[in-house]
């Protein structure tokens, strides 16, 4: 199993550096199949998979990135309640077929998945987002690493014990430590190649100790959302890791957090 783990986490290591570092055209298509799939994921886990609020889900998402290659963000709202009003018709219509929450997860997960997910790419075309990018993932798997370390050492005081009982208070700090510090390290590195961040130093550490607090709440909500349906993995698709959302929780939540981040602190 920790073979398995391994020989399938370098390799999607080295997707994500080669899909990262070609951007444009490329990663937008990644970022769009990983959100359809991790849309899929969640709403299998809702069971509107192949429902109509799940299609519904999926044609929203599909517009949505529609609009933001089209540079027609401006449309986003319109989009958003177009999507809201059809799925409120639908529970309507066909009331009581669906669920109040399955109507809601419809929706809902337009946003959790599609939209969060998809400032990977609008990080990666911002100015300077060749450098700036690798932020998400420095705030995400530098923060899990960090927090894994820090919490075997020195892990006492639990910070989920029915959620997550193995997460501790002291590992979550050091996971926001540590990922300041690879963000300062990293600032220090490329800062020189960044033209539009004034102090790389300061902007990099910063954005990613904010976004390491968020990534730890996106991978909690990830594990709420399973246990409240009694599910072990969103998937199979990542050998020994489960499904897109498994391996994604946190950047769904670091991606949009480096980017708001960084557009305040430039």
């Amino acid at each position: 199993m920790f073979a398995t783990r391994l020989i399938s986490g370098i390799v999607l290591v080295i997707l994500s550096l080669v899909v990262v570092i070609q951007g444009g055209s490329v990663l937008f298509l990644a970022s769009g199949i990983i959100s359809m799939i991790g849309l899929f994921e969640l709403y299998r886990v809702m069971k509107i998979e192949t429902k109509l609020p799940g299609i519904v889900g999926y044609a929203a998402a599909l517009g949505y990135y529609g609009l933001l290659w089209f540079h027609a963000e401006k449309y986003e709202m319109f989009l958003a309640i177009l999507v809201l009003m059809l799925l409120m018709t639908i529970y309507v219509c066909t009331f009581p077929k669906y669920g109040t929450e399955q109507i809601t997860v419809a929706f809902f997960g337009l946003f959790y998945v599609a939209v969060m997910f998809s400032y990977l790419y609008q990080v990666r075309i911002m100015e300077d987002g060749a450098y700036l990018v690798w932020l998400i993932y420095l705030s995400s798997w530098g923060c899990d690493t960090c927090a894994y370390c820090v919490g075997m050492l020195f892990g006492r005081h639990k910070m989920a014990p029915v959620l997550s009982p193995k997460k501790s208070i002291e590992g979550a700090v050091g996971g926001v430590v540590g990922a300041m510090l690879l963000g300062f390290l990293y600032g220090t590195i490329f800062g020189g190649k960044m033209t539009e961040v004034a102090n790389p130093q300061f902007a990099c550490a910063c954005a990613c100790a904010i976004a390491s607090v968020i990534s730890q709440i996106g991978d909690l909500a990830a594990s709420a959302i399973k246990r409240n349906h009694n599910v072990k993995d969103y998937g199979k698709l990542i050998p020994g890791h489960g499904g897109i959302l498994d391996r994604f929780d946190s950047m769904l939540f670091t991606a949009p957090a480096i980017y708001f981040a960084l557009t305040f602190l430039k």
